[in-house]
């Protein structure tokens, strides 16, 4: 049996995104859905039956308004649901230990602040060993795709492009795959961003030759990219690739890069840290500001 792609839902216009973005990805990846609700269950000792009612009424109204947004977009995915009790952080990390891919959403902010992420989403992001995608509020099926030649939302044209943002230093299989997938399964181009840093002024001597260096760093780094990415080439011949080199921090460079694509594609190194499971800073600057799905793909 296939394992399915599982949205976490609480009524929220964030978790309706999420839920409606897995939809179409279980059309796209064959795969059936499946919807859960986790709720903490804190009652007044002297009413626990009155409370746990009360959360299970809650429970079943976010997923009745979940279940009605999917087949709204998608009338014939297969469709599952269940509510557990919680931790919520700890439901959904085990409902993620079955699923082909996590789908979450994630509180917008307006202006520049980016994703305000609660801490269950981080909590996932940062422990499971799935793939996580992060979806913001207002995420429309049109936002996957270019907008038609009059300038408006369509959802008729091709999708927009995958960014896989990519560190040569730990370039993982796991990472450079599920975006090459994603990419296939669009039938969009993948741009593949890795950022480096320069050498500081001082010591460089005048200005031309640092530009003369930093060109040549560029056209090194953009060789290694090429020679990693070529297998993966060789495995998905229809998916059209764009190699890009930048020389600026790794969060700037991904932020600005993923601004009008459909999916940005980060990985995240599952390790143990002295605080706990953490996101690193690559990771969590991509899922607190961009304004696309974020898939983050864990790694060892």
């Amino acid at each position: 049996m296939l394992s399915p792609v599982v949205a976490g839902v609480d009524g929220s216009a964030e978790s309706l995104a999420a839920a409606a973005w897995a939809a179409r990805e279980t059309e796209r990846r064959d795969r059936p859905l499946h919807l859960v609700h986790a709720w903490d269950w804190h009652p007044r000792q002297q009413e626990p039956e009155i409370a746990g009612a009360a959360q299970r009424q809650l429970a079943r109204s976010s997923l009745r308004r979940a279940e009605e947004r999917v087949r709204a977009e998608c009338p014939d995915v297969r469709l599952t649901d269940e509510q557990t009790e919680g931790p919520a952080t700890a439901a959904l990390l085990k409902a993620a230990d079955q699923a082909d891919l996590m789908v979450l959403g994630s509180r917008g902010l307006t202006g520049f602040t980016g994703f305000l992420v609660g801490s269950v989403a981080l909590g996932v992001v940062a422990t499971a060993t799935r793939p996580v995608v992060l979806v913001r509020a207002g995420e429309e099926a049109a936002d996957e795709h270019v907008p038609a030649r009059d300038g408006t939302a369509a959802t008729n044209t091709g999708y927009r492009d995958v960014v896989l943002g990519l560190d040569l230093d730990e370039a993982c299989d796991e990472v450079i795959e599920f975006a090459f997938e994603a990419a296939r399964l669009r039938h969009a181009r993948l741009r593949a961003v890795h950022a480096w840093h320069t050498a500081g002024s001082i010591g460089l001597g005048p200005g031309d030759v640092g530009l003369a260096k930093e060109s040549w760093q560029s056209e090194e780094w953009l060789g290694f990219l090429k020679a990693v990415l070529q297998m993966w080439r060789d495995k998905y011949p229809d998916v059209a690739v764009l190699e890009t080199v930048v020389s600026d921090k790794p969060s700037t460079a991904l932020v600005r890069a993923a601004t009008g694509s459909g999916l940005l594609v980060v990985g995240h190194r599952l390790a143990e840290r002295p605080l706990g499971p953490r996101t690193g800073p690559v990771t969590h600057a991509a899922i607190h500001h961009v304004g696309c799905p974020v898939a983050v793909v864990p790694h060892v």
